[in-house]
């Protein structure tokens, strides 16, 4: 069954550095496993992965990393988008001959101001390139982050010119009216919230999942909020997700995320960020996990997948 056939949780998965500020690949594998064995997809190279801090061959080194572990390439979703064409092409092309689900792809990110003709060229120019019937592309809309948003216009053009191709959007914005918008003019294509809080509003609309950040720690919990029966079930299960969701959204993210995966993963390490990020502090870290105590949040089996 293909990966955008059901609602899907999908993971930005965060990155573990070792002491040298390379990619720990023993310990990004195993967190890997445990997401996949809680429910999730695999979104590697997200925003909370620190993609854009990791260089071209970092990234495809991980993902034959990940392809070559016991990781079923219809779980990955990676994202592929940069501001230099070849670059896109180059990781686009990669993924698409791992045979990954699909892509998110970033528009590139650096001009501000950049017309819907000149992003219509850069998407075809890679799609024109990589050339595969196989390839499916999830456009990434974070426009406070990238400072370039994808206009529903461009949406439509792209669906026109590659119907089988350009299949879905992650939407970052934090704008329901826009998430809902999407939902309403573009039926049967992929719309991911990034935030699980939003899919009690979301699913019954259409949504195809979500695409979060604190999926990194709440995988199963958002996985059931996709296979909810009732709407009563859903309710809840929507409550118990975005109680976690609000207790983190408002801090900085990666560092906070990070903190908690090392508490309960028993890895100090994983707190490590590539700068210009610096870690969460102990005292803030402490703050969290003391928050997230009284929840009674858990992450079952991390820490004996993180050791093996």
């Amino acid at each position: 069954m293909s990966a955008f056939a059901v609602p899907r949780v999908f993971t930005p998965v965060l990155t573990p550095f070792n002491a040298e500020l390379a990619v720990d690949i023993p310990q990004l594998l195993a967190f890997c496993r445990w997401l996949v064995g809680q429910g999730a997809g695999l979104a590697l190279f997200g925003t909370n992965s620190e993609a854009n801090s990791l260089s071209l061959a970092e990234r495809r080194a991980v993902l034959d990393h990940v392809c070559a572990a016991d990781i079923d390439p219809a779980h990955l979703l990676p994202g592929t988008g940069a501001c230099a064409l070849p670059d896109a092409i180059e990781l686009t092309r990669h993924a698409a001959r791992a045979g990954c689900a699909g892509v998110l792809m970033l528009p590139p990110f650096y001009y501000r101001n950049v017309s819907d003709d000149g992003l219509f060229a850069y998407y075809s120019e890679v799609i024109e390139a990589v050339g595969s019937n196989d390839l499916r592309v999830l456009l990434y809309h974070i426009p406070q982050l990238s400072g370039v948003p994808i206009s529903f216009a461009l949406i439509e053009r792209l669906r026109a010119a590659y119907p089988h191709t350009v299949v879905g959007i992650k939407d970052s914005s934090g704008d329901w009216s826009n998430t809902a918008e999407l939902l309403a003019r573009f039926p049967g294509f992929k719309v991911f919230p990034a935030s699980e809080a939003l899919l009690g509003l979301a699913l019954p609309l259409g949504a195809a999942g979500c695409i979060s950040a604190t999926a990194n720690l709440q995988p199963a919990a958002i996985a059931s909020v996709l296979a909810a029966t009732t709407l009563e079930t859903r309710s809840a299960c929507v409550e118990r997700v975005s109680t976690l969701r609000l207790a983190v959204q408002s801090l900085p993210m990666i560092p906070a995320l990070k903190a908690v995966v090392a508490h309960y993963a028993g890895q100090a390490g994983w707190a490590r960020v590539r700068p210009p990020l610096v870690p969460y502090r102990a005292p803030e870290a402490h703050a969290l996990l003391t928050q997230l105590d009284a929840l009674g949040f858990a992450m079952p089996g991390l820490a004996q997948m993180a050791a093996r």
